[in-house]
């Protein structure tokens, strides 16, 4: 009997640079802007071929997105990066000010977001950045789960006039769109159909959902996976279909549980198509630990969304 090949794994932070690198060569408006991370951010593979549409600005974050959003107002199309917890938690106020209450076409890029940095505890961790920016009126936010979705993003970003943030991960995730997936800004992606309950998902846990799906379908369980990328402007239409055609709505998210994915999804339900509910995700600060650990510590393991999943159409 031969073993299986292991899934392939993708760094997400490579499909962003390098659809970067694509659009810079292609428009020499297209500017990155860094927080000394040509590293983690993997934007040093656009510093080495056009140095000079690379600006880093130093450990600074504020500046960083203040400088994005004056290059937007001198005609630049700047994707401002860096790691998540520091580009959202230590320029939230430049982010609402500087990028979205102007309007300014800024990209905002917050790379190894949610427990990518796991064992660096919670200082490092950036569990609250969908809460935040979801809040922000005027703010696209964006949540990719794969390097497919990650590419299309980044390009849709690019061809929407106004701020954007797009969250993405140094996690390693397979793929799990088909050739022929587009990306659309506000709009979700149907990846398994089911009439008995809807797991919906975005990021590094849609692989998880799934998984757990899969196990579902052999308990005789059918679950509609629904990747909710754009989390603002969110699809309203394809959660109150879930919430109208099945008999329970699970989320999944690699953040804090409170105002981000599953509250988003729980307004609209509770508005407009009442069903049982199960939110997953962070309860607050998280201890030190890889991010498999903590995922699956705190409900988010394949079999632990099963279980939320059963719990939900139970109830």
């Amino acid at each position: 009997m031969t073993a299986e090949a292991p899934t392939k794994l993708y760094d997400c932070r490579d499909a962003f640079a390098d659809t970067l690198v694509e659009l810079a060569h292609a428009d020499p408006r297209v500017v990155a802007v860094v927080n000394d991370s040509l590293g983690s951010t993997k934007v040093g593979k656009l510093d080495k071929v056009l140095p000079g549409q690379v600006i880093n600005v130093g450990i600074a974050e504020q500046n960083m997105v203040g400088i994005g959003a004056g290059l937007a107002n001198g005609g630049k199309v700047p994707f401002v990066s860096g790691a998540s917890p520091f580009l959202t938690g230590r320029a939230l106020e430049q982010i609402k000010v500087d990028a979205a209450y102007t309007g300014a076409n800024v990209k905002l890029v917050g790379v190894s977001s949610g427990v990518a940095y796991g064992e660096l505890g919670p200082t490092h961790h950036s569990i609250e950045d969908i809460a935040w920016t979801r809040a922000i009126d005027r703010l696209v936010v964006i949540v990719p789960a794969d390097p497919v979705e990650t590419s299309q993003a980044i390009r849709a970003a690019y061809d929407y006039e106004g701020p954007v943030f797009i969250r993405t991960s140094r996690i390693g995730v397979p793929i799990v769109h088909p050739e022929d997936y587009r990306f659309e800004i506000g709009k979700a992606a149907r990846l398994r159909d089911g009439d008995d309950v809807t797991i919906i998902a975005n990021g590094v846990v849609v692989t998880r959902a799934l998984a757990a799906a899969d196990r579902l379908a052999a308990e005789g369980i059918e679950a509609r996976v629904i990747n909710m990328a754009t989390v603002a402007p969110i699809d309203r239409e394809a959660i109150v279909a879930a919430a109208s055609e099945t008999r329970g709505i699970v989320t999944v998210e690699e953040a804090i549980v409170h105002g981000g994915l599953g509250g988003a999804v729980a307004e609209i339900v509770v508005e407009e198509a009442p069903v049982r509910m199960r939110r997953l995700g962070f309860p607050g600060f998280c201890p030190t630990g890889s991010p498999t650990f903590l995922l699956d510590r705190y409900g988010m393991s394949p079999e632990g969304i099963a279980e939320a999943v059963r719990e939900v159409m139970e109830g």
